[in-house]
């Protein structure tokens, strides 16, 4: 079994990318021009959604733009990927979103406000949304996302060009609904780049219930694999 760098390195720029720019629009809306929490809301959402979108496009041919660790994991699960690429790509994705979070302290430290966007749990209204919320919410957005990667870029019957269009805008919708409560991650590499760097600077609360930011998505994205492979389509539909 042999190991493709080119497809990891690919999979390390594009995690980057998304990380860096998901998490430097939240910085430049709330610390930057202090825009008010809807408008900010749209700029994240947006950002996020756009630059993954720009990324699939990239890399898609490279890799298959997994560009999420919990991607991988399903595609694993679903012998889309071996078992060696598909860890060579999660190490080299979580590394993509520490370099992301490390580049943002760089370029923009008035990040640590905000402890450079780093996914916990969400305070609206002065309510603190508790962990078993968060959790389902992640869960739920996490199963939302996948599912759609398993309809537009795994399934070989599915329309030409538009899954990264679709899955751009899932993650945007994803933002839209879950931002205010756990910060819509649905990517552990997403939230650990930032927590790790938020850690190292001894911002408080850096690892705030950070599994749940973990398992949460994995759950999600197994169950969303399940579902589509073995309840949406028959194996004589094909992928």
């Amino acid at each position: 079994m042999s190991i493709n760098i080119r497809a990891s390195l690919a999979e390390m720029i594009a995690s980057f990318a998304f990380v860096l720019f998901g998490t430097m629009a939240a910085t430049s809306a709330l610390v930057i021009i202090e825009a008010d929490w809807g408008t900010s809301i749209i700029i994240i959402a947006l950002t996020n959604g756009l630059i993954i979108t720009l990324m699939i496009y990239a890399i898609g041919n490279v890799s298959g733009a997994h560009i999420n660790p919990v991607v991988t994991i399903s595609m694993i699960i679903h012998k889309k990927i071996d078992v060696g690429n598909g860890i060579s790509y999660i190490i080299f994705q979580i590394l993509g979103g520490i370099i992301a979070a490390a580049t943002h302290a760089i370029v923009l430290p008035m990040g640590s406000e905000i402890k450079y966007a780093l996914n916990t749990p969400g305070q609206f209204n002065g309510v603190t949304f508790n962990d078993s919320t968060v959790f389902a919410m992640e869960l739920l957005l996490t199963f939302l996302l996948v599912f759609v990667i398993f309809g537009t870029a795994v399934n070989k019957k599915s329309p030409s060009g538009w899954a990264g269009f679709a899955i751009g805008m899932t993650v945007a919708i994803g933002h839209f609904i879950g931002l205010s409560v756990s910060g819509a991650s649905m990517n552990p590499a997403r939230t650990f780049g930032p927590a790790l760097i938020s850690s190292l600077q001894g911002l408080e609360g850096a690892f705030q219930s950070h599994y749940i930011y973990w398992i949460a998505p994995i759950l999600g994205g197994i169950l969303a694999g399940l579902v589509y492979n073995y309840v949406i389509i028959s194996k004589k539909d094909g992928e």
